[in-house]
Formats: structure tokens, C-alpha cells, sequence
């Protein structure tokens, strides 16, 4: 699933190619990925202009003349910027540009969502309203994530993964972060310290902002738009790897949450609580 970074990468490069075209027609051939009134998706949007494309978590937000849409890739979504040609499989939303070429969402698996809403109610009439503040967020601290955590007794790599306590990070993020901040995926997310959360969070901003300049992570299938993939793959200190870099002690695979967990039993101790 593309995280905060792969988005980030997707909102960059559709931002260089969008920007100040107008969106002629809509097709829509798979309508359960509109998640607001489909006729008014369709017909609102014709003749809006882009004016700006922002990103929120793993949300990405095209901005028009008075609309937002929004977007989530979920597992599989891609977005490619291309000549008008004829459809192909999986491609199930079609923005038909001003400048003759057009903006395909494609698919595979149908997960993706978007919604259609005047640019007052972004944070209204849409998902967005309950995410929690990004790493990035100047206004996250170590307090913050207390208060979060308080009332979580699950592990706290299920609490990262959880978009309302802090939104971005995904399950190969979520591995690196607690790796380099030495933290158990197994430890109880409301017995975390002022300091365990202090490291989560600068972590967090050190590994994300890292993977933004290597374009994101490519495992699978991951891809942006026009083709760009990430190489912070070859970066990873812990996700799918065999061996720890720190303590040459074997990678362990758990599951937790029904999400596979890499993680280092020396490196990663969980103490007493």
C-alpha cells in the first residue's frame, strides 16, 4: 500500500503536469470508487480547472476551481498522465484534459476511494476530518502521542498504523520507525514514555523525509505516475530483511494485527512494563 512518502511522490509529479489544465469530461466505469453523489462527481467537475494538488497522510487532495478531490490509492491505485487512448483493463476513472491528453485512475484490486466536495468542506465531508497530525505537523509532540495512546492496550505497531493517532505511516514505515527508535512492535502503545514517543516522532520525520527524496519505497507494485518508482527499498534497515545491520542477530517475522512485523529481538527488547 503506497505510504506517506509514495503519495507524496504521486503529488509531485501529477502537480508538475496538472496545474492549470481544465477537465473536459468524466468517466467513471467502476462506480463504487466515487464515494459521493457519481452524477455530481461527473458533472461538476467538467470545465473546473486544477489549481493546486495537496497531500494529507496518505490522502491526495486535487484542488480545482471550487472542488477538492479526494483521493486514497489504498493497495493497488495508480495514477498515470498520458495521450487519449483507448481504455484498458483496470482503468476505472477517466479525467479527459483540455490540453487533448488525459488523467487515468487504475486499480487492480478496486480498493481506492474518492470523493467529490466543495473546498470549504474538505475537512467536513470527508475522511480527512478524523486523521490525526502527521509527523511533519508542527504541532506534534511527545504529548501528543500520549494522549493518543493512553487508552491503547493493543501493541503499539497497530497504533502507528492507525490514521486518527497519527496519520502517514504504513506497515513498512511503521517497521523502520520503531527499529531506529530501539521500541518492541509488541510493546503495549499506552505504556510508551515521553521519550519513546519523542524518538517515534523524529524517526518518523527522519526516515519519511528520506524516503520522499528516493521517491518512496518499491516493493510489489508500487509506482507513481509516468512510470517513476521509488528506490528507498534499498535503504530498509529492517522490513524484509534477513539480518540485522546493527547486531548481526537474525530478522524476526511476526504477525501483528494481521500485518507482517520485521523487527530485531536484541535490538528491540521489550521490558518490563
Amino acid at each position: 500500500m503506497p505510504e506517506l512518502p509514495e503519495v507524496e511522490t504521486v503529488r509531485n509529479v501529477l502537480k508538475k503536469e496538472l496545474l492549470g489544465l481544465k477537465i473536459k469530461k468524466v468517466e467513471v466505469f467502476y462506480p463504487p470508487i466515487v464515494k459521493t453523489d457519481l452524477k455530481s462527481f461527473c458533472k461538476n467537475l467538467v470545465d473546473e480547472e486544477f489549481k493546486d494538488i495537496e497531500r494529507y497522510g496518505k490522502w491526495l487532495v486535487l484542488k480545482t476551481t471550487n472542488y477538492a478531490l479526494v483521493s486514497h490509492l489504498r493497495m493497488e491505485g495508480k495514477y498515470y498522465y498520458t495521450d487519449e487512448r483507448a481504455r484498458e483493463k483496470h482503468e476505472h476513472v477517466i479525467f479527459h484534459l483540455s490540453n487533448g491528453k488525459v488523467l487515468i485512475y487504475k486499480d487492480v484490486r478496486k480498493f481506492g476511494v474518492m470523493y467529490l466536495v466543495k473546498k470549504d468542506k474538505l475537512f467536513i465531508d470527508t475522511p480527512l476530518a478524523s486523521l490525526g497530525l502527521e509527523p511533519f505537523s508542527k504541532d506534534i509532540n511527545a504529548n501528543y502521542l500520549i494522549e493518543k495512546l493512553k487508552l491503547k492496550k493493543m501493541p503499539i505497531k497497530t497504533a502507528l498504523l492507525d490514521q486518527e493517532i497519527m496519520a502517514g505511516l504504513g506497515n513498512i514505515y511503521v517497521d523502520e520507525v520503531l527499529f531506529k527508535s530501539k521500541i518492541s512492535p509488541f510493546k503495549k502503545a499506552n505504556t510508551l514514555t515521553k521519550s519513546e514517543c519523542d524518538a517515534i516522532i523524529d524517526n518518523s520525520r527522519i526516515i519519511l523525509q528520506e524516503a520522499i527524496k528516493c521517491g518512496g519505497t518499491t516493493i510489489r507494485s508500487y509506482t507513481s505516475s509516468l512510470g517513476v518508482t521509488g528506490t528507498y527499498q534499498d535503504k530498509l534497515l529492517v522490513h524484509t530483511k534477513k539480518t540485522c545491520q546493527v547486531c548481526n542477530s537474525p530478522i524476526l517475522v511476526a504477525k501483528i494485527g494481521g500485518r507482517s512485523t520485521y523487527y530485531c529481538q536484541k535490538c528491540q527488547k521489550v521490558l518490563d512494563e
